[in-house]
Formats: structure tokens, sequence, C-alpha cells
């Protein structure tokens, strides 16, 4: 097969990495790419944005699947344009990509479909939102609707900071016209967790679960970013929990949407809040998720790629997969400046060893100059570590256990540039064909 992966950061990095380890695969291409994904698949230059640009590469490379990692060209209509010229995508429709590109769509679809989820209320007057804020009191949640790079949440503690959000968002344009609406929320109690699950249009095939990190401090504090890091399984999600998630969150949305005229194909991921064994949405994305993919990958023991394209053409009814039962982890190391895109210029390396099959390094933004993969000090998130595991990590001189949330994923920062340490013919290779545990004790 020919396939290609859309997307340059860690997520596609790691799809990519999978992808590549299928007998399938007879060349395997990313646009844009990054130098670390490279070293899997062809990296043409042309950007996730570009849908006409992207539609003309799977033509002209004859494509036999193309599997899209971020989220703005699903709202764009990349997949639509696609399927236009009968080329398998991974990935809905930009009609179905509302699931994320407007969480008030999202919210309207739940409470049509009878998913548990906060209490909301919609607002695209700033006035009208700081009034129901002021009458409904903190803490509260405030969500710009349309996509903000994974920041336009802000989880309120005060009115006060409730009020500024929406002032922020609606007012100032903090996240452009991804602010002009937002919705206010009420604010949840519990345990997050990332849920997965592939959908043909019709069914669901649940994937494992994780968690991630979105706040860039030691002891959740700061603000929001894109992820600091991940780890699966998630701890709180029960056999009997999943089946409950399946039946009770991915089922109705895909069946609702179904019945709206916009089918979902591609992954759904939900971002639920648990409370004494209880699941509430939280969101719904419309793509796999990044810090997550990282840690998810490396438990997968199937082949990843007939999944996607059964997805894709619209029946997973023979479809299965099959995982580790160890623990992986994914660190991301950020400068000093992340998420405001400040910090120091110099130097550091990120990795002490040559990444493995068991710990991969996954590139999330970098540049090849003179013959190096280096990153520069413009660029936030850098690398995430991906060590397969059965109790712990150590790393940056403390340990972070991955069955618990108590505190963040260990954070380090990179100031001007990274060197990759990558060198030709050690290219790493994630399937197993058996059941054999994979690794121990990672140090």
């Amino acid at each position: 097969m020919r396939v290609l992966v859309v997307g340059g950061g860690g997520r596609e990095h790691a799809l990519a990495w999978t992808i590549a380890a299928s007998p399938l695969v007879e060349r395997l291409y990313c646009a844009p790419g990054n130098p670390g994904i490279a070293a899997e698949a062809e990296c043409v230059p042309v950007a996730a944005e570009d849908v006409e640009g992207l539609a003309a590469l799977a033509h002209r490379e004859r494509m036999d699947l193309v599997v899209v990692g971020p989220e703005a060209p699903l709202a764009a209509g990349l997949a639509d344009r696609l399927r236009q010229q009968d080329i398998p995508v991974f990935g809905p429709d930009r009609a179905a990509a509302r699931l994320e590109s407007s969480k008030a769509f999202m919210k309207d679809l739940a409470r049509r479909a009878g998913i548990p989820t906060a209490g909301f209320a919609v607002f695209d007057d700033a006035d009208a939102a700081i009034a129901h804020v002021r009458v409904q009191g903190a803490p509260v949640v405030v969500k710009a609707d349309g996509l903000a790079a994974g920041k336009g949440v802000t989880v309120a503690v005060t009115v006060e900071e409730a009020e500024a959000a929406v002032r922020a968002a609606m007012i100032g344009r903090a996240f452009g016209e991804a602010g002009a609406t937002v919705v206010v929320e009420d604010c949840l109690a519990g345990e997050e967790v990332s849920a997965f699950a592939l959908s043909d249009g019709e069914r669901v095939l649940m994937l494992e679960t994780a968690q991630d990190y979105k706040r860039v401090g030691e002891g959740d504090s700061g603000p929001n970013t894109g992820g600091m890091g991940s780890h699966s399984p998630a701890p709180p999600v029960t056999p009997e929990l999943a089946a409950r998630i399946e039946q009770e969150i991915f089922l109705p949305a895909v069946r609702q949407m179904a019945a709206d005229g916009a089918p979902y194909r591609g992954v759904l991921f939900a971002g639920l809040m648990i409370e004494a064994g209880e699941p509430k949405l939280l969101e719904f994305n419309v793509r796999f998720g990044d810090p997550e993919t990282q840690a998810l990958m490396l438990r997968l023991r199937s082949d990843l790629l007939p999944a996607l394209l059964a997805a894709a053409e619209g029946d997973l009814s023979h479809v299965d997969l099959r995982w580790s039962d160890e623990a992986s982890v994914c660190v991301v190391m950020a400068n000093g400046g992340y998420p405001g895109g400040g910090g120091a210029s110099g130097g550091a390396r990120c990795c002490q060893s040559r990444p493995t099959a068991q710990r991969p390094v996954f590139t999330i933004r970098s540049r090849e100059i003179s013959g190096r993969q280096t990153t520069l000090a413009t660029v936030a998130r850098v690398r995430a570590r991906v060590p397969l595991n059965t109790n712990r990590i150590e790393a940056g001189g403390r340990s972070w256990t991955s069955g618990s949330r108590s505190s963040p994923a260990p954070r380090g920062k990179l100031c001007g540039s990274l060197e990759a340490q990558n060198p030709s013919g050690t290219r790493p290779r994630c399937r197993q064909t058996d059941t054999k545990p994979l690794g121990g004790m990672v140090r």
C-alpha cells in the first residue's frame, strides 16, 4: 500500500513509526513531516492545511490511504476533497469534524444523544456571558467555541477569572474567530482520562486509554498547553468502565451523527471526567491525541494499518486489536517560555541514550540545519520521550509513577537547539506478533 500521513508533529511521528512497521506498506509519505519522521517516511513539503495541495499529492502518488493527523485540515474539508477523488481517507468529513471545530455543536449533540456531560450555556455576546458567569458563580469553565490548538479552555476558580477569560476570548480575540462564541460550563470534579475509539460510521472499536498532563508547571500549575506528557493505560478505567464508555459515550455519538446525515469515519477521542466510577464527557476531538498517541502506539501489538483502512472503508466488523499489558509513559521536553513562546537561547541535549523500540523519541517540531536535526529557540514543544515500563520512569532526577495522577509528568527545560541521536540504521520497530511482555523497568 502507498500511504500518506498528514501532519508534522509528535503524533504524526508516532503514527508514521507504527504504520511503517506494517508489512502492507509499499511506500510511506508524510506531509509536511519533520526530520525525525524522515527516518520512517518520505517527507513532502506540503502544508497540513493545504487541502488542494494534499489532494493533488494523493492523486499524483496514487495513495491507497490518507491518514490525517491534525484537526485543522479535517475542519477545512480535506476528507471531503479526498473522497471526491475516491481516495480512502482515515478522518471525518467537514460536517462530522464539527464535533471538535465547534464546542457548541458538540455540546448540543451530546444533549440530543443523551450523553452525560456538564451543564452548559452558549453565548455570542460578551456581556450576556459575563452576566451568566456572575449568576452561575465559580468554579466554572469557559471555552472558546472554535479550534484554539488546545489552549482555548479556562478552568476559572473565581468569577473574576471567568470574566477575564470571556473578555480575552470575545473582546480581546485571544483565539481569533475561534473565540467569537464561548461555551460556559459547569465545572466537573473527578479524574480526567482520554478514551479513543475507531469508527466506521456505524460501529466503534475501543482502543486503549491514556491520561495526559496539560498544565505547564509542576504540581499541575500554570497555563494549559498542548500537552506536557502522558501515560497509558488510565488506571481509573476498568474493563467494566470501558464497556460503559463505549455504550454511553461513543456509540450514542456515532449513531446521532449518522442520524444527522454526517456519518463519522475516523478516530473519536473523548476527554472524560470520572467521578465515583461515573463517566461524563468533557469534549470530543476528531483525531488522535497528542501526546497520548505516543504512549498508545508503543502498547499496540497489532498491525494498525488494516484497522485504519477498515474504518476509512466503512467496515470494522472483522477488526480486532491487541495491546501490551504493560504501561507506557511519554515525557515532553519544552523550553522555559512554553506555552508563551519565549525562553533563552543556547543548547541542550534531549537524550542521553539512543532511541530503541522500547524507548523511541518522537520529534514534535524541528528543522534540519547543516545535516543535524535541530530545534530553534522559538519552538516551544520539542521532543517526546516514550519508554515502555511496568511501573516507574526515572527521568530528570525524579521518579514518576504511571499509575498516579498526583504529580505531573517530568518536565525538562530546553533552550535553543536540540540534537537528535538517531544514527542511520537504528530505525525502531514496535510490532510484535507474540504475547511476550515488552521489557521491564526503564531507568
